[in-house]
Parts: C-alpha cells; sequence; structure tokens
C-alpha cells in the first residue's frame, strides 16, 4: 500500500503527517529543473537559451534591422558568429578583433563575422551585450558601404569602446 497523497499533491513523508517531502537536502539548493518545460517546446528542449542562442538572437535582431534600412547599398552579404578568431601567431596587437570583414571578389559575396567570445568578455549585462553587438556590426557595415556609423544607424554612440 503506498503513502497517503494529501490535497496538494505532494507525498507525505512517513511519521510525519501533511509535512511534503524536500527537495533541498544537505543544503545543496533546488534540485531539478529550474523552469517548467514549454508546452511549445518538443520533450527534451530546455526551456532556457544558452548563451550562445541568446547571442546568435541578438546579432539576427541587428542585422534584420540593418538590412532592411540598407538592402540596396549591403548588396550580397554573408554575416556569420564564430566563438573566436584564427589570429597569426605572430600577431602583435593588444586586443583581440571582435569582427572581420572580408569585401566580396566577382560572384563571390562580402562576408562580415562577429566573434562571440571576445564581444561577450567585454560585456557585463545583457543590455552591455546588446550595445556591443549593435556598436561592432554598424561600424562594419558603415565600412562596407562607405557612410559614417551615425548614419546607419542613429543609435550607435561612438563613444563606447
Amino acid at each position: 500500500m503506498s503513502a497517503p497523497v494529501p490535497p496538494s499533491g505532494l507525498p507525505t513523508h512517513p511519521g510525519q503527517p501533511g509535512r511534503g517531502r524536500r527537495r533541498d537536502r544537505r543544503g545543496r539548493g533546488m534540485r531539478g529543473p529550474a523552469l517548467l518545460p514549454s508546452p511549445l517546446a518538443p520533450a527534451g528542449v530546455p526551456a532556457a537559451r544558452s548563451p550562445k542562442e541568446a547571442f546568435d538572437a541578438i546579432v539576427v535582431a541587428v542585422i534584420e534591422e540593418l538590412e532592411s534600412r540598407w538592402a540596396a547599398e549591403l548588396g550580397l552579404v554573408e554575416f556569420a558568429v564564430e566563438e573566436t578568431p584564427m589570429v597569426p601567431d605572430d600577431w602583435d596587437a593588444d586586443t583581440v578583433p571582435l569582427a572581420s570583414l572580408v569585401r566580396g571578389t566577382g560572384g563571390a559575396p562580402s562576408r562580415l563575422v562577429l566573434f562571440r567570445r571576445p564581444i561577450e568578455l567585454r560585456a557585463a549585462t545583457r543590455s552591455d551585450l546588446s550595445a556591443m553587438v549593435l556598436t561592432v556590426l554598424v561600424e562594419q557595415v558603415s565600412e562596407l558601404i562607405g557612410r559614417p556609423p551615425e548614419e546607419v544607424d542613429p543609435r550607435y554612440d561612438s563613444d563606447e569602446d
């Protein structure tokens, strides 16, 4: 015979009527998922985004805005996100590049690559990360189309590094 189940739905401990079982044994914190599964997400898919997915979502949002404004001037551009840049062994600069722009030649499209880890390491908060992604993309698009960054996006702040 199983233990009685109170109206709350939590099983009771034997010898402790009416008290639910604790999931925080030995003071280690909550057990189990911190977020309940979403009915829209397939089984086994976490409800929270990974840092990589969150970064990609920010990049896609900024790119969509820039492309909607500058589609004619941009032409064919391939956007990409990579974890880190491949710097040569003789790299002597004090900083790591945040992005790379390779202009297209002939039928090949221009390629603009953002480097996720260097950008994330310079941002303290999610809003800093969004501002940094905006700044880097606006500067790269500005260089590509030959217009000042302030014209490319009015939210661009030239004081940011």
